[in-house]
């Protein structure tokens, strides 16, 4: 351990840092960019240091757009779609450990979502609906509320093309778990009268819990700061992305780098209360099995 390194120690560690630089300047430099004096630009070098863009972007917003009406939207969503993902994640994963009919084929055919490029999951998403709209219009008109224009929207095509990127990650994180799963306890709780409810609410998801808030992070944070699978899916309302990007070509000032510090702050924040979650249910598990081995001695 304390003897000379090979020169490819030093060339690979180089490497890796100059990876970490590409992976995070862009956002580092965002973030301090955003931090600038009333008179900064887009650009170093910095003109002063304030949170003059950031009283900006509160009391102003963007030109022309509804920032704050967004940002509710892209949570809300952000929202909806972690929960689906975990209850539908979890709803899979304890179907594959009992196995189904046809369960390889759902298997490829969920995975394959990721395969496919984004752009054209939002595009088939957008055209099934635009199909859907003409065939209501033309077949039950009577159906129609006044005003109908179409069934786009946040929480109907915008919804299901964020699921389509997030339930393959749940899956794939809920089918290493119960790979890993010993289903010796469960098995234990069954033979002590337990009930499969009662042995999959008070042992298996206990268990499992600091995964499956694992896989609720992962809805939410792929949901957030989504663009492809939204721009031609979301409807008439943009979520926050869409209305970030459409704004870099307009802004010119860092009033745009402070909302994008404040929606990383957003993830960083909601990946806090993940690991908190996470290591709050771990010290309660190491706490539950101190106190069933102190009553088994």
């Amino acid at each position: 351990m304390g003897g000379r390194r090979f020169a490819s120690f030093y060339w690979l560690s180089a490497l890796f840092a100059l990876f970490v630089l590409f992976l995070y300047g862009p956002m580092v430099t965002i973030v301090v960019l955003s931090f600038q004096g009333p008179e900064g630009g887009l650009t170093f070098p910095m003109n002063g240091v304030s949170f003059h863009w950031f009283a900006k972007l509160w009391n102003d917003g963007l030109p022309n757009v509804d920032i704050w009406s967004s940002f509710a939207r892209s949570a809300r969503l952000g929202v909806v779609v972690m929960l689906l993902t975990v209850v539908l994640s979890l709803m899979a994963g304890l179907a594959y450990r009992r196995g189904f009919t046809g369960s390889n084929a759902l298997f490829y055919t969920v995975i394959a979502s990721l395969i496919m490029p984004s752009i054209v999951v939002s595009l088939g998403i957008g055209l099934e609906f635009r199909m859907l709209d003409e065939a209501i219009k033309k077949h039950a008109p009577a159906f129609l509320a006044d005003g109908y224009d179409t069934g786009m929207g946040l929480f109907t095509s915008a919804l299901g093309a964020h699921l389509t990127w997030t339930l393959p990650f749940g899956l794939l994180i809920m089918l290493a778990i119960f790979n890993r799963f010993d289903a010796r306890y469960e098995e234990a709780a069954r033979d002590l009268g337990a009930s499969r409810w009662q042995a999959l609410r008070h042992v298996v998801l206990p268990i499992i819990g600091p995964s499956v808030v694992g896989i609720g992070l992962f809805g939410f944070t792929l949901s957030w700061d989504e663009i492809a699978r939204s721009s031609q899916a979301v409807g008439y309302l943009n979520t926050l992305p869409l209305e970030l990007q459409g704004q870099t070509t307009t802004v010119t000032t860092p009033v745009i780098y402070a909302l994008g510090t404040l929606t990383t702050a957003v993830s960083f924040a909601v990946i806090a209360v993940a690991l908190g979650t996470i290591l709050l249910l771990r010290r309660r598990q190491a706490r539950r099995g101190s106190d069933v081995g102190k009553a088994m001695s």
